[in-house]
C-alpha cells in the first residue's frame, strides 16, 4: 500500500508539474505577443515610500506588533481591551485592510483585531516554502490570540485565511468559540470537489501558475501591479476607492517580501504530506457561519455547502451581488449576517 500511495503522490506531482508548464508557458506567451506593452510595463513603476493615509486612520484602530516563536506579527486592534477577542484572518492578495468595514462595525462589541500574517505587509517575511505550511500559520493564530491575554476569540477568515482558520478549528478547537468563513471551501471538501469538478480545476489554473518560481512574483509587480489592481476594481466590487488601490499596492510593495511570501502559501500547500492531509478531514464540532459572495469567479458556489460533511454544526448565507471580496464588496449585508450568527 505504501509503495502505491507512493506511486500516486509521484504522478499526481508530474501531472502537476506539466500543468504548471502549461500555464506558464501561456503566461510567456502572452508577453512576447505583447511586445511593447511588456517593455512599457518594465519602466512603469511607482515608489512608495509614503504611507497611505487610509492606512492609518484611528477610526481603523491601533497598529501593533507582537514576536511569536518564529515571526514578528502586524496587527490593527480596536475596540475595549476586556471585550471577547474577534481575530481576522486575510487571505490573498490582500492584508488587514480588507476587514476595514469589519473593524468598525463589530468594535462596538469586541475586541476587534486584523493580522497581517507572516509573509505579507508589515508581518515578518522568513525566506523558503516550508515556513508556509497550514500547521506553521495555524500555530502563529494560536499564538497570537495567547499573546494578546486571551484564550478564546471569534474567529473570522476569508479566501486563504477562510483556509487558515478551518486548520486553526482542527488543530486548536480550544482556542476558537465561533468561526466564520467567507468565501473559502473547507480544505478537505475542495480538495475532494477539485477531483469531480471540471469547472472548479479549470477557475484553479493560477494555483499551478503560482508553483513557478519567480514568474508569478514577476507578473504580479509587473506594470505597477496592475494585475493586482484589476483583481480590485472588478465590476463586481462598488466600495474600492482609488487610495485603497494605492493601499494594497504599498503592502506589497514593503521591503523584504512582496508577493513571494503569499504565493509560497501555494506551494507549500501542494506539497502537504498526506499526514497533514488526513488532518485536514478531521470533524469541526465549533460553530460555524459561512458567509458566500455568489458573483465569486474563482470558486464555485457549491463549495459554501460542501464542507457540511466535515462540520457538524453549519450555516450557509449567500449574498447574492457579491463578489469573491464579500466583506468588501457588500459590507452592510456582510456584516449582518454576522453579527445574527454571533448573537
Amino acid at each position: 500500500r505504501s509503495v502505491e500511495e507512493k506511486m500516486r503522490r509521484l504522478i499526481e506531482r508530474t501531472v502537476g508539474f506539466c500543468i504548471t508548464l502549461f500555464y506558464s508557458s501561456i503566461v510567456v506567451l502572452s508577453y512576447l505577443i505583447h511586445p511593447v506593452r511588456f517593455v512599457k510595463g518594465l519602466f512603469n513603476r511607482k515608489k512608495r515610500d509614503v504611507v497611505p493615509k487610509c492606512l492609518n486612520d484611528p477610526k481603523l484602530g491601533t497598529h501593533g506588533y507582537i514576536h511569536l516563536e518564529d515571526v514578528r506579527i502586524h496587527y490593527v486592534a480596536n475596540g475595549e481591551e476586556g471585550k471577547p477577542l474577534m481575530l481576522f484572518v486575510h487571505g490573498f492578495p490582500e492584508f488587514w485592510y480588507s476587514w476595514r468595514f469589519q473593524l468598525r462595525e463589530f468594535s462596538k462589541d469586541y475586541r476587534v483585531v486584523a493580522m497581517d500574517m507572516r509573509g505579507y505587509s508589515d508581518s515578518d517575511k522568513p525566506k523558503g516554502i516550508s515556513n508556509y505550511t497550514s500547521d506553521k500559520i495555524a500555530a502563529d493564530i494560536k499564538q497570537l490570540v495567547s499573546a494578546l491575554g486571551y484564550s478564546d476569540c471569534v474567529l473570522v477568515g476569508h479566501d486563504w485565511g477562510g483556509s487558515i482558520v478551518y486548520t486553526v478549528t482542527i488543530m486548536y478547537p480550544e482556542v476558537v468559540k465561533k468561526l466564520i468563513v467567507l468565501n473559502a471551501p473547507h480544505p478537505g471538501a475542495f480538495k475532494k470537489y477539485m477531483q469531480t469538478s471540471w469547472t472548479q480545476f479549470k477557475k484553479s489554473w493560477y494555483m499551478f501558475l503560482f508553483q513557478m518560481p519567480c514568474l508569478p512574483e514577476f507578473v504580479f509587480k509587473h506594470d505597477d501591479y496592475s494585475v493586482l489592481e484589476r483583481m480590485m476594481t472588478s465590476k463586481e466590487i462598488k466600495t474600492i476607492t482609488p487610495e485603497d488601490v494605492e493601499a494594497y499596492k504599498y503592502a506589497f510593495s514593503r521591503p523584504g517580501g512582496g508577493f513571494t511570501g503569499p504565493l509560497n502559501f501555494y506551494r507549500a500547500a501542494f506539497r502537504t504530506d498526506p499526514a497533514r492531509a488526513k488532518l485536514l478531514l478531521k470533524k469541526i464540532t465549533t460553530p460555524t457561519l459561512v458567509v458566500w459572495g455568489k458573483k465569486d469567479l474563482a470558486l464555485n458556489s457549491e463549495l459554501a455547502e460542501n464542507g457540511r460533511d466535515y462540520i457538524t454544526d453549519l450555516t450557509v448565507k449567500y449574498v447574492e451581488n457579491a463578489s469573491h471580496w464579500v466583506q468588501m464588496d457588500e459590507p452592510e449585508e456582510t456584516n449582518k449576517y454576522i453579527r445574527e450568527f454571533l448573537e
